[in-house]
């Protein structure tokens, strides 16, 4: 039985066989409008297909009547014969990737005829699937996933070269789909929507897509030109927005990785506002554009929602912007906020408000409404005074301190292009780190003692006047742990840091100018080492790529220091003018262009 151009039939079984061909024996066809996702089945969905018909191949003395069955496709018969598949299409799709790859095998003359899809917003998908290469799938997103799937199947398949004909045969002839065919007079956009609304791989935006993209009634034109224009112009913004360094400074969530657009279009319904059932629906941001474009136009509505963007695009690619928005969006400012702050708001007046709004997020204080420079400069002093770092309570406030200070370096000098890398800094876990070690109280642990010490068995390693001490180092080291006694490691302890200059405190230093933000996984690493060590551990990752702050990397420079005695040593002076350098960047940063709009 194949399928009919004018049936009517609203339920049916079919083989896989009977989706090839029409009732004229020739191919049959089948298009996906441009209001649905693109293809985007992963390996694993691809390869549970696959293990699943496998396994139904498996099974011992199976009935002539029974078959393996996969979920429904929904269609509404089309122009021409062809059928619009409102629902299935990764299906369907993934299904004619196999059946290729079994004609792949075949000389020409031993070949069938396959069905064929059809994408709207894909013109050329059907001569990328008579010659898939990596350079055509790297054009756009539906080929590269297609790409993917093609050599998953093959790879697949080399695994089970014996058992092809028997897959064959079972796909074709004993796996069916559950045929569903709208009658004419349904809407296809609507089915798609109940048919999706509810199924946890469908999003917010994904549902969006087709308000944009359905085609209109009769009575109401649209133009294919502006569905096609649509369709790119979502390519291109989720393309913008997959871009690590563009997406973590928008946001501070890592780990969404597919689907960014549709943070764009929670911003704009936010904005608008959203009714008490859109807030608590899962689906509430479709419902409030569903609701929204009762009342516009899709057209006007689209180019709202590309100002939208473009504006997100031009804070990214103004380097002041870019560093203030995006530390205000990582201490946790709602973007939204931001957007609203600059509404009919000259970019000078916009940027002076953002400094201001800095300044009181990690100053802490209200901002100064006379005496700019004066009052902000003791304000910012009396701050950075205050903190400290035994008090649990500023630990927050010394990382907010000590990121805005790294920011705030970056954009003092207005003729560098270098930028901070949100991307990184927010793909690591961040430590507030002691710059000159702290007491030995911290090593009352031995395994916390001999790591200590093979750190700084390894920086004496290149030093031969301290042979000696090296030597000591590894005999403790050797020794078993019952035979390592408290007394020979604070007598080795004492001899290490006189050696580094770090024996002549009778505290911890806890406060800002012996603080620095580091990696966690380096700080951890070599916990309470000597000055010396972590400069040659802090500069090494930097020589090799690694991220690190431009503010810890220059304290390990000595680039803060008036007068440099040694450069193994962290004096009280170094951490005199480090902190100086933070009051003055930050109060510098804060009156850049407020002062010409007060």
């Amino acid at each position: 039985m194949t399928p009919q151009a004018n049936t009517q039939e609203a339920l049916a079984l079919r083989t896989v066989d009977e989706l090839r061909l029409n009732t004229s024996n020739e191919s049959q066809s089948y298009f996906v409008a441009a209001y649905q996702r693109g293809y985007r089945w992963s390996e694993l969905q691809i390869t549970q297909l696959l293990d699943d018909i496998f396994d139904f191949t498996e099974r011992t003395n199976p009935q002539p009547d029974q078959f393996y069955c996969l979920q429904p496709l929904v269609l509404k018969m089309g122009p021409n014969g062809a059928y619009e598949v409102v629902d299935g299409q990764q299906r369907l799709t993934t299904l004619l990737l196999i059946l290729r790859y079994f004609n792949e095998r075949l000389t020409e003359k031993y070949r069938q005829q396959l069905y064929t899809i059809d994408y709207d917003t894909r013109p050329g998908l059907l001569d990328f699937l008579a010659n898939p290469t990596k350079e055509k799938a790297s054009r756009n997103a539906d080929y590269f996933h297609l790409f993917n799937a093609i050599a998953t199947i093959e790879n697949w398949f080399a695994e089970r070269e014996s058992r092809v004909d028997d897959i064959k045969s079972a796909l074709l002839n004993r796996t069916k789909v559950i045929w569903f065919q709208l009658a004419d007079n349904d809407n296809p956009v609507n089915a798609f929507t109940r048919l999706n609304v509810g199924k946890i791989p469908l999003t917010n935006d994904e549902l969006i897509r087709a308000l944009f993209l359905k085609r209109r009634s009769p009575d109401q034109p649209e133009s294919e030109d502006l569905q096609r224009q649509i369709a790119t112009d979502w390519d291109q913004i989720e393309k913008s927005m997959q871009r690590d360094d563009f997406w973590s400074f928008l946001s501070n969530d890592q780990s969404r990785k597919q689907n960014r657009i549709g943070y764009l279009f929670e911003l704009i319904a936010r904005g608008r506002g959203l009714t008490e059932a859109e807030k608590a629906d899962d689906y509430g941001i479709f419902y409030a554009f569903n609701r929204h474009l009762e009342h516009i136009d899709t057209s006007s509505e689209w180019i709202n929602i590309k100002k939208a963007f473009l504006t997100l695009e031009e804070w990214f690619e103004d380097r002041s912007l870019y560093h203030i928005i995006g530390f205000l969006i990582h201490e946790g400012i709602d973007i939204q906020e931001l957007r609203n702050l600059s509404e009919n708001t000259a970019k000078s007046d916009f940027q002076a408000k953002l400094r201001k709004m800095v300044f009181r997020k990690v100053i802490g204080a209200k901002f100064p409404e006379s005496d700019l420079c004066r009052s902000v400069r003791e304000l910012v002093s009396e701050h950075v005074e205050s903190l400290t770092y035994d008090r649990q309570s500023d630990h927050w406030k010394i990382r907010s301190l000590l990121l805005l200070f790294n920011i705030a370096s970056l954009l003092e000098n207005e003729a560098s292009t270098i930028r901070f890398q949100f991307d990184s800094f927010k793909s690591e876990a961040w430590d507030i780190e002691h710059i000159r070690s702290v007491a030995p109280d911290r090593l009352r642990n031995y395994n916390e003692q001999t790591e200590w010490l093979k750190h700084c068995s390894y920086y004496f390693s290149s030093q031969v006047e301290q042979e000696q001490l090296r030597t000591r180092i590894e005999l403790y080291l050797n020794k078993p742990k019952r035979d390592a006694s408290l007394m020979e490691f604070e007598q080795l302890y004492q001899d290490i840091i006189e050696v580094f200059n770090e024996n002549g405190h009778s505290k911890p230093d806890h406060s800002i100018a012996n603080l620095v933000l580091l990696d966690q996984a380096t700080n951890r690493s070599y916990k309470n080492a000597v000055f010396a060590v972590k400069r040659e551990r802090v500069l090494s990752l930097d020589r090799a790529g690694v991220f690190v702050p431009l503010c810890t990397r220059n304290v390990y420079l000595k680039c803060y220091s008036n007068r440099i005695q040694h450069m193994l040593y962290w004096e009280p002076s170094d951490g005199i003018s480090y902190q100086q350098a933070i009051g003055d960047t930050i109060t510098k940063f804060v009156l850049t262009g407020v002062e010409e709009t007060a």
